[in-house]
């Protein structure tokens, strides 16, 4: 049965603004509402308000840490999986989702970002990134203005 569900990650900084922290939450909720399973890096800011939404519409939170810690977990977290791999198991945040929901979001997002694109995985974005190259908008990361068009897409796009 787990195999039928769809994993979205959600990635994002851990200092997000209060309109971050405000989208992240509602992802998270309507993550759960439709089923999906939340992947993120499991601590604070954008990973553990978008849990918090999760977690209270009765959906699974998996948190992939960085640390040796699974302590260290933000408190709505129910799958902690510890790494002790610091930075390096962003790769494993992106590469354990059918898509990726990037919301706000600092160096790691961005490297997570390019983790998926690069892995073939979809990311949609809510405030976060824009890319571009040679001076021309590179239209990787796949826009939404809202957390429902934002699932939406995710889960319309989840791969593999």
């Amino acid at each position: 049965m787990m195999n039928r569900k769809r994993f979205i990650a959600v990635i994002g900084g851990s200092e997000p603004s209060a309109e971050e922290t405000r989208l992240a939450e509602s992802v998270g909720r309507e993550l759960a509402n439709q089923g999906a399973i939340l992947v993120c890096g499991g601590l604070g800011g954008v990973m553990e308000a978008a849990c918090k939404g999760a977690y209270s519409a009765g959906g699974i939170t998996i948190g992939i840490l960085p640390g040796d810690s699974r302590h260290a977990a933000n408190p709505y977290v129910q799958i902690p999986i510890v790494t002790g791999i610091g930075y390096a198991r962003n790769i494993t945040v992106v590469k354990s989702a059918q898509a990726v929901i990037a919301i706000g979001g600092s160096y790691g997002t961005l490297s997570e970002i390019s983790h998926a694109l690069q892995s073939g995985i979809p990311v949609i974005g809510l405030n976060t990134w824009s890319l571009s190259r040679n001076s021309q908008l590179d239209n990787s990361i796949i826009l939404a203005q809202s957390p429902t068009e934002a699932v939406n897409k995710a889960l319309d796009l989840a791969t593999k």
